[in-house]
């Protein structure tokens, strides 16, 4: 199967509202995007959200990446799924993942252990509630029983950082998520999901590979990446985020970046997550500069491309989102 270049948004209103991420799916729409994802990170819920943007739209596909595994039971998210598809007319995807300690642990109150059998355990039972089958679930993580609801077709696509991970995704799902890796690794990457689309038995290329892309189109890229470094310096913090950067091959920033955290020193932090491996991670520069990034990871195996402007600066978000409308990009 060939899947086709795609551009997206990530519908995060900086204000929180539900009308301002209505607005953005309408004007993204009318910009030629094809896709529309979401976060799950807080309000507005994603889950909620995506039925209503679907009923303000008509093309785009909806999806999120990611809902965190831990956080629904399997048989919930299934129903929930199956109710946005049926409101989108056949246009949502079911991105999920086990997102981090910090959020699971601290954030809901769950344990976070064996997210990897969570993942093939969530997504194994769902796969069977969506062809209409009763349940009849044991695995190493969560069980079901007696459990059933109509068959419908929503596709899995599964959150993926290191091998393990993006080679189940590859196998077992429909498509793998991709996020916040230097691009020195990204070949590396791919090619762990070849080797999963083959232990599958499928073609290479037959697991679509979206990715969420953090992008500020502007002249001040010092202002830009200080404000990106405030933002992810929490996320490279954490266990699973400073093993996917010591993975990629940046073993002495993720020491930096731990040792800095876990003693509330902020120049030891800044100096593991420094401009240069900053700008590897973002996508940061002018509007070419920009669109060069994005065609050269479209070159290396990514399909769809979700742009995200953290941005609080109205005119950057502009800038940004203008970038990747149809009228001024293309592939």
């Amino acid at each position: 199967m060939s899947h086709s270049f795609r551009t997206a948004i990530t519908l995060m209103p900086h204000d929180g509202q539900v009308r301002t991420a209505v607005a953005m799916a309408k004007m993204a729409e009318d910009a030629g995007y094809d896709d529309l994802w979401f976060a799950d990170t807080g309000c507005p819920d994603a889950l909620t959200m995506a039925p209503l943007i679907a009923q303000a739209t008509s093309k785009v596909r909806i999806g999120t990446a990611v809902i965190p595994v831990f956080t629904r039971s399997a048989a919930v998210l299934a129903a929930t799924a199956q109710t946005i598809q049926q409101v989108a007319d056949g246009r949502f995807i079911l991105g999920i993942g086990t997102s981090s300690q910090v959020m699971m642990e601290g954030w809901h109150g769950q344990t976070f252990e064996k997210p990897l059998s969570r993942m093939r355990d969530t997504t194994r039972l769902m796969k069977s509630i969506f062809k209409g089958e009763k349940t009849d679930f044991d695995g190493k993580t969560i069980s079901s029983h007696g459990y059933r609801q109509a068959p419908g077709d929503t596709p899995i696509y599964l959150a993926g950082l290191k091998p393990k991970m993006v080679e189940m995704a590859a196998n077992e799902a429909d498509g793998v998520i991709l996020n916040l890796f230097p691009a020195p690794a990204l070949d590396k990457i791919i090619s762990h999901v070849r080797a999963g689309e083959a232990a599958g038995g499928n073609q290479a290329g037959d697991a679509e590979v979206v990715c969420r892309h953090q992008v500020m189109v502007t002249d001040d890229k010092k202002a830009a990446l200080d404000l990106l470094r405030k933002a992810f310096v929490p996320y490279y913090a954490t266990p699973v985020y400073n093993a996917f950067l010591e993975w990629c091959g940046y073993e002495e920033e993720a020491k930096l970046i731990a040792e800095g955290w876990a003693t509330k020193d902020r120049e030891k932090t800044a100096q593991g997550l420094h401009d240069d491996l900053l700008q590897e991670i973002m996508i940061v520069g002018t509007q070419t500069e920009c669109q060069d990034r994005i065609r050269q990871y479209a070159d290396q195996g990514i399909h769809t491309h979700i742009i995200t402007c953290m941005a609080p600066d109205q005119g950057i978000q502009a800038a940004t989102l203008g970038a990747f409308a149809k009228a001024q990009f293309s592939f």
